[in-house]
């Protein structure tokens, strides 16, 4: 699967911390990040990350364009829920992306914990589930 890995300044730490535990189940897959976002986790972990720009300068949108195209599996995005972004607009364009090509979306720890589990599993193999219902 493909795996797109964001995270807001703030939530950065948590994302690296995230990714760490979690680094067995996703070295399995084809990572790729936001700019800084994926540089520190190549710098911290080692993983093989495709970098796009950062998110204020168009990378949320490069995702966007991923997903619009069917090339993007699954989101993890920690947001700051607290903190105004200057590029919020693209934010919610990324996230209604997501809703309209039903692609999951963690926002958060929690639920990125499940969707990992759950790819680990075996659980989430949402495409096949799609082309059943077709």
């Amino acid at each position: 699967m493909k795996i797109a890995l964001i995270a807001h300044d703030r939530k950065k730490d948590d994302l690296i911390q995230f990714v760490t535990a979690y680094q067995a189940i996703l070295a399995e897959h084809e990572l790729c990040a936001t700019g800084t976002t994926g540089q520190r986790i190549i710098d911290e972990t080692g993983l093989a990350v495709f970098r796009f720009q950062s998110g204020p300068l168009g990378g949320d949108q490069q995702i966007g364009a991923m997903i619009a195209n069917n090339e993007m599996d699954m989101i993890i995005f920690f947001r700051d829920p607290l903190t105004a972004q200057p590029h919020e607009p693209d934010v919610t364009a990324l996230i209604r992306l997501c809703d309209v090509y039903q692609i999951p979306l963690a926002t958060n720890m929690g639920t990125a914990e499940v969707l990992l589990k759950g790819l680990q599993e075996g659980f989430i193999d949402w495409r096949l589930l799609q082309e059943r219902r077709s």
